[in-house]
């Protein structure tokens, strides 16, 4: 995966010994970062307004039965992370379709790199597919404004445009981007290297 950005990871693991073990593969590997574990999801969602996660690894097994068959909704917080489960007991087939991969007890680190970015590759292709229509220089520039968080009146006067025109770019990149809200579009900005996580803070 050809990027420079490092992905913020969140472990919501009760066994030390596991967390312990994640913590040193995947730190191992530049692209990851490891921002916060937890032993479980009412500590994790305590602190959740100062999490910043890009992929959040939980045990399944942390939620009753009747959560686990509809877990997405709890992590609404961070509507844009992606849920890795990690496995060491048997968990239903419709339960990890709800995550965006797996990670197995018995993965080697390059096992685990790799289905992270196989993960975040495949989320990636879902939310952005290529249909060869690329954003202009133009709206390569808009989107970064935006991403920023500046509003339409900001964006015009800093590109010398009316804002009615910025309301026709915005509408060509989320044609071309299929995004339609201003957190899409921002991860895709971040994903495609046009601002950096430090544009926004």
């Amino acid at each position: 995966m050809e990027s420079k950005k490092k992905y913020k990871l969140v472990i919501i693991e009760p066994s030390t010994i596991v967390t312990l073990g994640l913590k040193e593969i995947i730190t191992s590997h530049p692209e990851f970062e490891i921002t916060g574990c937890y032993v479980d999801f009412t500590h994790f969602i305590e602190r959740v307004n100062t999490i910043k996660a890009d992929i959040i690894v939980v045990n399944p097994t942390l939620f009753s039965y009747t959560k686990r068959m509809n877990v997405k909704p709890l992590f609404a917080v961070l509507p844009e992370a992606l849920l890795i489960a990690i496995i060491y007991s048997y968990i239903d087939s419709d339960v990890l379709k709800q995550y965006h991969g797996a990670i197995q007890i018995n993965d080697d680190s390059i096992s685990v790199s790799n289905k992270l970015k196989q993960a975040i590759k495949n989320h990636q292709e879902n939310l952005y597919p290529s249909d060869g229509n690329e954003l202009s220089e133009r709206e390569q520039e808009i989107l970064t404004s935006v991403a920023r968080g500046m509003t339409n009146k900001e964006i015009a006067d800093q590109h010398s445009i009316s804002i009615h025109t910025v309301i026709s770019h915005r509408k060509n990149i989320s044609r071309k981007t299929g995004i339609k809200t201003v957190s899409g579009l921002t991860v895709y900005a971040l994903l495609n290297n046009m601002i950096d996580q430090s544009d926004m803070e």
